[in-house]
């Protein structure tokens, strides 16, 4: 069986997308899957073992000139490229009228995706040959198991979502495995940062667990801010940086992870390492960390990321 995937963002949804093909993989032999992904996340899907080809597509580069000469070229060679195969399902696990109306519905095969009580997006539903309602009151990696299970006519295992690529990382640790900790400062919304008084704080404690700390980032602004925090801290490292593999290679390598509310952070739970994620406005709820050896950490009193002390947070880093 062929199966085209359509999940193009974020981070943290694709990866919240691989349990669902180990899934199919057991239920179904020589089950393939391609999947259409955004450019900056096409590392991701190669990763897991059932998918065959990754077909990128850069809608958020492509909606700031749609109907530029280079835009367009571009997504005639997409709708060529998505149309050289029949499928003998596609499934839509994004649930957007974007991804439905641009990307679903150009491919050849029985379209499946969620009801319009499911979707995130209602009117989405309109492109599905099948859609099928899922309960939202689950969290987001059991929301597309099961959708790939009804989609694809097989029952649900009642066991935990397996990621299947913990051990592509694992098999070929660094040198220093295990003998560092990992700290994810970065994310998108401001609200969700902790303030860098904090990570120096916690920096200066984790100084007395004899572990170093690596500090990845992915923007000209994230990296100023790694400088930040490693200033005058000899046993803190700023990386270079990294394409998504080598962060993976650098994860995997990790004692324990603390990091923010971003999709770094389902990264670390997909390759099962101990991570502690620290929430303060956001709740945990069904978008945690899904995975093992995975802790929310929240103000002991008040909802902003300030609340939560360095001292709360290495207490649990000593539990690891």
């Amino acid at each position: 069986m062929q199966v085209l995937i359509v999940k193009t963002s974020s981070m943290g949804d694709i990866l919240h997308t691989l349990p669902a093909l180990s899934d199919a993989m057991q239920a179904i032999p020589g089950i393939r899957f391609d999947w259409v992904v955004e450019e900056g996340f096409r590392q991701i899907p190669t990763w897991h073992p059932a998918v065959d080809r990754v077909i990128p597509v850069a809608i958020r580069r492509w909606r700031k000139n749609w109907f530029g000469r280079a835009t367009r070229q571009q997504r005639g060679d997409f709708k060529r490229t998505v149309q050289q195969r029949s499928y003998d399902v596609v499934i839509d696990a994004q649930g957007l009228i974007k991804s439905a109306a641009l990307i679903t519905r150009l491919a050849k095969g029985c379209k499946h995706g969620q009801g319009c009580k499911s979707a995130r997006e209602s009117f989405a539903s309109w492109f599905y040959n099948h859609r099928h309602e899922i309960s939202k009151q689950q969290h987001a990696v059991e929301r597309t198991r099961q959708l790939f299970a009804k989609s694809l006519g097989y029952d649900q295992p009642g066991s935990y979502g397996d990621y299947a690529i913990a051990g592509r990382f694992l098999s070929q640790p660094p040198a220093d495995a295990g003998q560092y900790l990992v700290f994810l400062h970065a994310t998108t919304r401001d609200d969700k940062h902790w303030p860098e008084q904090n990570w120096r704080e916690l920096i200066k404690l984790a100084a007395n667990s004899g572990l170093r700390i690596k500090l990845p980032w992915g923007a000209e602004h994230e990296r100023l801010r790694a400088l930040r925090l490693a200033e005058g801290f000899a046993h803190v490292e700023v990386l270079p940086q990294l394409s998504l593999q080598q962060v993976a290679e650098v994860l995997a390598g990790a004692k324990s992870v603390v990091s923010v509310d971003t999709g770094l952070s389902h990264l670390a739970a997909a390759l099962n390492k101990s991570n502690i994620t620290l929430f303060g406005p956001t709740d945990p709820g069904l978008i945690s960390g899904y995975g093992q050896n995975q802790y929310a950490c929240l103000p002991l009193a008040g909802n902003k990321m300030a609340d939560i002390s360095a001292q709360q947070v290495y207490g649990l880093l000593q539990q690891q």
